[in-house]
Formats: C-alpha cells, structure tokens, sequence
C-alpha cells in the first residue's frame, strides 16, 4: 500500500489536533492534483484569486463527472449567479443591509442576557466543559429566536446537524455508510423544516422563518424547497461554525494566558483577537465545493475543465507569503487578513452574527472565570476535519467572578 498523501494525512482522525505542520508541506506545491483527479489549492493569492475567479463554479453538478444524486438541491452557497444572487439577495432582506440594517446589532443585548446566564450556570463549580456549557447553548439558542425555531425541539435538530456534519467532506469510514447517514439526516431535516415553514406562513411572526415563507417581492418569493434548503443552510451553518469559533477561541486564550489578563484590562482587544483566531485556528478549514467551468492555469499548474477544486483555507491564512511569522498568535498584528469567511459571492453570510457571538463569549468568559487552566491538552476533537474544532474543552478555574456590564 502507497504511503498517504500530505492532503491525505491532513484528513486522518490521529492528526486532527494539528494538522498545521502538514499544511506548511501541502504549501510547497501551491496546486496539487489529488488522487481522484482534483486539486488541492493551499496558498493565499491562489486561494483568493480563485475565489474571484468566475470561471470557478460553486455547483458540484457541473462536475465532469458528477457525484450521485442529493436528496435535497444545493442552498444558495452551492449554486452560481444568477440563481445565487436571487436567493442570496431573498435570505439576507431579513438579515441584513440594505433592508434589515440592524438586525444584529439589535441583538446585541440579548446576546449578552443568553452568555451570562450561561455562565452564570457554571458559577457553582470549578469545572466546565466549554463545549457543551457555553460553546453549543449559546449559538443554538440565537439561531433558534432568529429564525423562529421551537427551543424545545433543539435535541431533535441537534442529532441531524451532527450526523450531516460529521458525514460531509472526506472522512475516515465507509464510504457508502457515512453517505446514507447524511441523507437520512438531511431528509429528517428537511421534513421537520418543511413543515415549520408552513406553520409560519399561516402564522407568521417578526422572525426570519416567517420573513422567508411570506416574502415576495421584485425576485419573487422562495419556493417551497428553496425555502427548506436556506433554511436547513442557517440554521446548521448558524451554530455549527460559531461553537468551533468560540472553542478554537478559548483553548488559544488558555494557551496564551497572558491575553486573558489583557483581555480584561482592554475590553476592545477582543475585536482584534477574534479576527486573529478567524486566521489562526479558523472554524472552516476546506471548501471543497468548487468546480472549474474552463481549464484554470494558477501557480504554474493548468486545472482542466470539470474539475473539483478544494480550498484550503485555513493554511491559506497561514501562508508565510501573506502574514509575517504565521504561526504565532498575534492579536496585535497591524495587518490581520483571513480566508476564515471564506471570499467572493460566497463570503458567508452569517458572518457579522458569528463575529459578534464570539467576541461577547470570549471576553466574558476571560472577565469572569478566574485563574482558568486547561484539563487536557490537546483536547479531544470531533471527527470532521472540514468544519474542525475541539468535541469536549474542559476547564478548571478558582470561582466564578458576578456579571458585571
């Protein structure tokens, strides 16, 4: 048996703790061909340049040879322009500018009652687990209200989200398997998502559910399976990156204790901070749902027509070309720029929420937990090497100091 690749062994379990120094060998070809035929593109101005490239489709049916059948279409994120623009221009009416400037920024207090309750919570003892106390609660809880989710049905969307995260992108496994088990997830979904919608176009309320069933307007409205595939789209992607983001997040802080002190003393750090762990450790570190339209030449490499092409963000944002010293936390940097939201048409959509939900966790759990200290490091992970971020964080810590605003 032939010795694994280096894109090989960035997707084994045993090197999901740091795959780092492989993606600084995966970096000295900047365009790799895969065994499967595609390519693999690990360094920033490639990276950023096909993500501004047109030629560079989002839609896996234009494959030369396409993958079997989904059981549901693609969401916005895995169609082109004009289809794209249409159904990315219908979600975000209710999220963001021009027609809902402020949604998120009239979150903001809520979001801070939802994180110090949380902790709060943990207030009575000198252990949590990051994870599950505050990392998962506190972005299932926001995307619940935001689109008008029952609290009460999380446990139910919770073991779908996890089987189609866990089952997407390369993995260890069969094959075959891990395939059923996501489309059995995403049918689950799909169904129980169908069904809310139509509750909300009978009753509909000022949540973003009922803003996408009811809508219609100069792009006309989202049809019923539009409607089920956006939906599925934010409310998975809505937490499921974000708790990654605040794990990735708190172990960083803990290894760096000394931000944490800095962190208290300067509440405005946080921004940089969390725009440093958006390069550092991001919550995404592939985007494998690109296909080239036309034969691509970049770096010196020709990608043919019909090609896949994967992104590897996350050792784009540790490219010595772009960032000086890349592989040190630095939330001081004079110049912090990422692939940690991806770029293009596709920069994500959920990204001024998931900014946000970040920094007020961090900075309050760096305020309020004293004298914090990892139990085991490095932490256990979960299985996904694409969406990648600690399963369990626990942490010890002398008390638990009263909100203060």
């Amino acid at each position: 048996m032939e010795p694994a690749s280096i894109y090989e062994q960035i997707h084994q379990f045993t090197n999901r703790a740091n795959p780092y120094p492989l993606y600084a060998e995966l970096r000295e070809t900047p365009v790799a061909r895969l065994e499967d035929g595609g390519y693999v593109v690990s360094t920033y101005e490639e990276i950023v340049a096909l993500l501004h490239d047109p030629r560079v489709s989002s839609d896996r049916r234009k494959l030369a040879h396409p993958p079997p059948g989904e059981p549901l279409p693609p969401s916005f994120i895995g169609t082109d322009p004009p289809e794209h623009d249409r159904l990315r221009r219908l979600a975000m009416r209710h999220f963001g500018p021009p027609h809902s400037p402020r949604v998120v920024e009239n979150m903001r207090g809520e979001l801070h009652e939802i994180v110090k309750d949380l902790i709060d919570g943990v207030a009575g003892r000198t252990q949590a687990d990051i994870v599950d106390d505050i990392a998962y609660p506190f972005p299932v809880t926001v995307i619940c209200r935001l689109l008008g989710v029952p609290r009460e049905d999380e446990p139910r969307f919770h073991a779908w989200a996890e089987q189609i995260v866990e089952n997407i992108g390369p993995g260890e496994g069969d094959q075959d398997e891990r395939a059923k088990r996501r489309t059995a997830a995403v049918l689950a979904l799909a169904t129980y998502l169908g069904e809310l919608a139509q509750a909300h176009r009978r009753n509909p309320g000022d949540d973003m559910l009922s803003g996408l069933a009811t809508y219609e307007g100069p792009d006309g409205s989202l049809s019923d399976t539009e409607l089920i595939t956006t939906a599925a789209l934010l409310l998975v992607a809505g937490h499921e990156t974000t708790v990654n983001l605040i794990t990735n997040g708190m172990l960083t802080l803990l290894r760096n204790p000394g931000l944490i002190e800095r962190i208290r003393d300067e509440p405005d750090l946080i921004i940089h901070t969390v725009e440093e762990l958006l390069r550092f450790e991001p919550p995404v570190h592939f985007l494998p749902q690109r296909v080239a339209l036309d034969d691509i030449t970049i770096a010196g490499v020709t990608i043919p027509k019909g090609s896949s092409i994967v992104l590897a963000l996350a050792s784009g944002s540790r490219d010595p070309a772009h960032v000086h010293d890349p592989e040190r936390f630095d939330p001081d940097r004079p110049y912090i720029q990422h692939l940690g939201f991806g770029g293009g048409i596709h920069h994500c959509f959920g990204a001024p929420l998931a900014r946000l939900e970040a920094q007020i966790a961090l900075r309050e759990l760096a305020k309020r937990l004293v004298n914090p200290r990892l139990v085991t490091d490095p932490p256990p992970y979960r299985p996904n090497s694409t969406l990648r971020g600690p399963r369990h964080l626990l942490v010890e810590y002398d008390r638990v100091l009263p909100y203060r605003p």
